[in-house]
């Protein structure tokens, strides 16, 4: 395990979402202070709002990549482009390794709680959920990424 992904883990078992420990073991990439990466990744973890859809882990190594590589221009035709197969190719090194980039997937049974009230983090919690090893798996893919092509 990368020391970056160490530290999105720690993050994790901390209590931060899944979507916010990913994010924010890259602030010191995108340059964005803690407290505003939290607050914007806060959204996302369980699957966006524990609605089990998208990954946390995965929608904060998006996120991450979004800052680092995206695009701001609404005519940004060729760079929208190159974006969204940068993203493509992330989430299929991410279902490489965990078959699916979709929440409920990875939870399997555990999805059904379709409570949105966060399950308290025991050691139980921690036991049955594979969400700290999404959490490395998604950072460790984006470092690679960013090892292959270094951010301009």
């Amino acid at each position: 395990m990368t020391e970056r992904a160490a530290k999105a883990r720690n993050y994790f078992l901390e209590g931060y979402n899944c979507a916010q420990s990913v994010f924010l073991a890259f602030c010191d990439l995108t340059g964005l202070d803690e407290k505003t990466a939290l607050l914007v990744s806060s959204s996302f973890g369980g699957g966006m709002g524990r609605l089990r859809e998208v990954c946390g882990a995965v929608s904060g190594m998006f996120m991450a990549a979004g800052i680092l590589y995206g695009y701001d221009d609404p005519k940004a035709g060729p760079e929208k482009m190159e974006h969204y197969k940068r993203i493509q190719e992330l989430a299929a090194s991410f279902r490489e390794r965990n078959a699916s980039i979709v929440c409920r997937d990875i939870l399997g049974k555990i999805a059904e709680d379709k409570s949105f009230i966060p399950s308290e983090r025991t050691a139980e919690y921690y036991k049955t959920r594979p969400c700290a090893k999404m959490v490395e798996d998604a950072t460790e893919i984006l470092e690679r990424y960013i090892e292959q092509y270094p951010v301009k």
